[in-house]
């Protein structure tokens, strides 16, 4: 797995020059208390869902399972609900990310911090870090405060 900034900035611009659709995976984990997980990454701004590319001869399911380890040491224990596919054409006229909802889950480790996922954490809705990014805040407004679901990210 490439873990390099420059790397995956470059892997990040080759993929949309020659790709017509990228797709990504995220997941809105829920605790008990119901809280979000948000990770920080070290390549770009912000706290975001865990998640992340969908590589090729690979299911969005699959995805999800893969990045939900990686980045958090989470392995869903109950099916993931698919929320909805949302197109970020803001970035990348052709990316689509899938959100899906895992409230069935067993943190099996914390990972250290890495040059992909600086920190984690579970926050309250209505205590998310302020570099929070607007995506990621209207998918927790759709699931957790009613918010009517969008079609762009």
């Amino acid at each position: 797995m490439v873990r390099n900034p420059v790397v995956i900035k470059l892997l990040h611009g080759y993929w949309r020059l020659t790709r017509s659709l990228t797709m990504g995976a995220q997941a809105l984990v829920l605790d008990s208390q119901g809280r979000v997980l948000l990770v920080r990454h070290g390549y770009q701004p912000g706290w975001h869902f865990p998640g992340g590319g969908v590589e090729k001869g690979e299911t969005l399911a699959a995805a999800l399972v893969r990045e939900l380890e990686e980045e958090a040491g989470i392995a869903a224990r109950a099916p993931a609900e698919l929320l909805g596919v949302y197109a970020n054409f803001e970035n990348f006229p052709g990316d689509h990310i899938a959100v899906f909802v895992v409230r069935g889950w067993e943190q099996l480790r914390v990972p250290r911090p890495s040059h992909e996922i600086r920190e984690q954490g579970f926050f309250a809705a209505d205590a998310l870090p302020e570099e929070t990014t607007p995506g990621t805040r209207r998918r927790i407004a759709e699931v957790l405060g009613g918010m009517p679901r969008s079609e762009t990210w």
